[in-house]
């Protein structure tokens, strides 16, 4: 229960690392341990690309315990003039301090929110620094991100031998699952081999006795040319070429099929941190090939009356891979995996227009074939707009901006999630199915439409958008223009959740009776609670069933740890938790809004949400109010 009182005292100053550990997932994926071999990876291959470092080894230990070392510099030990400790104990426990800020140290790197290595301290159980520089070897430990002892020499080394060797244990409570996804690994260390010539990257699995390494001469168009391998390829020579400035580059290789190929090759990097998302080095590279086509194809007359390429179209039957590099890269976030650098994506565009212009008007037999893959593709793309398109709304107006719509059109299957405000809309965007889930964001409460006409009602944006939506009016019994079979309200699982859903069951139950009769409206039964124990997790809608399942876990063997998390709405759960618990047919709970003749709907409505029946409100909250638990 919230306190009625605010001040002072109330305001919470995190330090050190604790917003790490309060907030996992704003600063790493708590899916898996993945993103935290990642973190300190990507300092090693900072030193591989300023040429300090030409060896990285990757290990990891039956033990559980994860190893990275390299031969670069060295972390600075020496003591900081204005913090008074080491270099080392500065960037593993205190958050936005390292030597990437300024650019001297660095020209290029990945790691600019200076946060990657102090997180991955953060949420071990232990971890273990050691040290090569100046002829001496340093060490220095940590427990749950807490120093155990301070930076001592244990050695000496040569006087030409140096590097960091980080050895850690990732903490199993702040993951899902604390098994490492070693495919998605072994292909993230090939990229990197890849990408930064002269680099030797070392992979040594003793959980499963395997060993690998790699390392690339030729690079980007190696590294095309075996992942293509089974794929034929219309260039018998893959378009590979790079174009730089005194703040950023950006290289790349790209070649076509003949048929879309299974397997797509479509890579994106930034300071050699794979972007999964993309960003404006991508979206700049699609432009540049879009403009190059477009002009060589308009130059020769070679595309229809009337039809329109886009750059989708042009990449449809493509592989390829865009590595750029920058000195101030802006990601959207920790995680980095999509860049948002606005001039960036000017300088790919250009670049790679340039370079694309050329290469087609000095190789027209090869230009041509391409341009006629991309022309096919937009004819497919016209024709399937025609006759394949989304069924639309009552002959009205356009579908509204916030839905995210599905593919099908199959009301058996489709299903539309009316979804409590943009950040919950956010989630479920990601968490959805896009083949048959639809996903429509509410601005919190809307209208109280219990005792309203329906001619009424339509004036409010919120409902009109929402009718638009389904594709049924309010107070229409004709349901030939309904766009879903499943309509599902979704919203949180707190007092503010429950008083939103009854708003909506009221509006369809006042409004909308036809869609109730025929069965298709739902409620999702989103948890209150996540609880773990070991590497069992279960949820639970509320209080009661949370008592329930800890209870369950306590009468267990041993002492069982058990983590128990309260989610503040459907914005704090991320998308497999959203998918898994609210989402996926398989495992979520859905209740659906039915009315028979003894449920006496009517009075219950009545006495929520009618004005003139307050004071009949107001006692029943006194006398049952009480017996709530949220």
């Amino acid at each position: 229960m919230a306190k009625n009182t605010y001040d002072s005292k109330a305001i919470e100053v995190l330090s050190g690392l604790d917003p790490v550990r309060k907030r996992p997932g704003m600063y790493t994926d708590t899916s898996c341990p993945n993103h935290l071999i990642q973190e300190v990876l990507d300092n090693s291959v900072d030193e591989a690309i300023s040429g300090h470092c030409s060896n990285i080894k990757i290990k990891l230990q039956k033990n559980g315990l994860i190893k990275v070392s390299d031969d670069g510099r060295g972390m600075p030990v020496d003591i900081h003039p204005e913090h008074k400790v080491s270099g080392v104990e500065l960037i593993l426990c205190k958050l936005h301090a390292g030597a990437k800020f300024s650019g001297e140290e660095y020209n290029f790197s990945g790691g600019l929110h200076g946060v990657g290595v102090s997180v991955v301290n953060a949420l071990s159980e232990s971890l273990q620094v050691n040290i090569k520089r100046d002829a001496k070897e340093y060490e220095m430990k940590f427990k749950n991100g807490d120093k155990q002892n301070e930076l001592k020499v244990v050695g000496e080394v040569g006087a030409r031998n140096s590097g960091t060797t980080i050895k850690f244990k990732p903490n199993s409570k702040y993951f899902e699952s604390e098994e490492i996804k070693v495919k998605e690994l072994k292909h993230l260390l090939k990229a990197k081999a890849v990408l930064c010539p002269g680099l030797t990257i070392h992979f040594n699995n003793e959980r499963k006795a395997e060993k690998i390494k790699w390392y690339f001469e030729n690079g980007l168009k190696s590294y095309l040319e075996e992942a293509s391998d089974g794929i034929d390829l219309i260039l018998e020579e893959s378009i590979l070429s790079s174009k730089d400035s005194d703040s950023q580059e950006v290289e790349f290789v790209v070649n076509w099929s003949g048929r879309p190929p299974k397997n797509k090759l479509d890579e994106t990097y930034v300071n050699l941190i794979p972007t999964s998302q993309g960003g404006s080095h991508l979206n700049g590279f699609k432009s540049g090939l879009l403009e190059a086509l477009k002009e060589f194809c308009e130059y020769r007359s070679l595309i229809p009356k009337g039809l329109k390429l886009n750059a989708d179209d042009v990449l449809n039957n493509a592989i390829f891979v865009v590595s750029s590099k920058l000195q101030n890269p802006q990601f959207a976030g920790q995680t980095k995996e999509r860049l948002d650098s606005k001039d960036h994506m000017s300088f790919v565009s250009s670049s790679t227009k340039d370079i694309l212009s050329i290469w087609l008007n000095t190789h027209t037999e090869e230009g041509e074939q391409i341009a006629e893959l991309a022309i096919a593709s937009a004819q497919a793309r016209a024709k399937a707009s025609n006759t394949v398109e989304r069924k639309k709304t009552f002959k009205g107006p356009a579908l509204p901006g916030k839905l995210s719509d599905c593919n099908s059109e199959d009301l058996n299957k489709t299903e539309l999630f009316l979804v409590e405000g943009d950040s919950a809309g956010g989630s479920a965007k990601q968490a959805r199915e896009r083949s048959f889930q639809a996903i429509m964001p509410l601005r919190g409460k809307i209208l109280n439409t219990w005792e309203l006409e329906s001619e009424e009602i339509i004036k409010s944006q919120e409902i009109k958008n929402l009718s638009t939506a389904i594709g049924v009016l309010p107070g229409n019994n004709d349901l030939s223009g309904l766009r879903y079979g499943k309509i599902c309200i979704l919203a949180d699982a707190d007092s503010d959740g429950l008083h939103i859903a009854t708003l909506l069951c009221a509006l369809f139950l006042r409004h909308y009776k036809s869609l109730v009769k025929d069965g298709r409206i739902f409620i999702a039964m989103p948890p209150l609670y996540r609880i773990d124990c070991g590497k069992e997790v279960l949820y639970a809608l509320d209080e009661k069933q949370k008592d329930d399942v800890v209870k369950g876990f306590r009468n267990k063997k041993g002492k069982p740890k058990i983590n128990i998390q309260r989610f503040k709405g459907l914005g704090e759960m991320n998308p497999s938790q959203l998918r898994e618990t609210v989402m996926d047919p398989n495992t979520r709970q859905l209740v659906r809004l039915s009315v028979s003749a003894t449920d006496n709907a009517n009075a219950m409505m009545d006495l929520l949400l009618s004005k003139k029946n307050a004071p009949a409100r107001k006692e029943w909250l006194e006398k049952k109010g009480s017996l709530v638990r949220i």
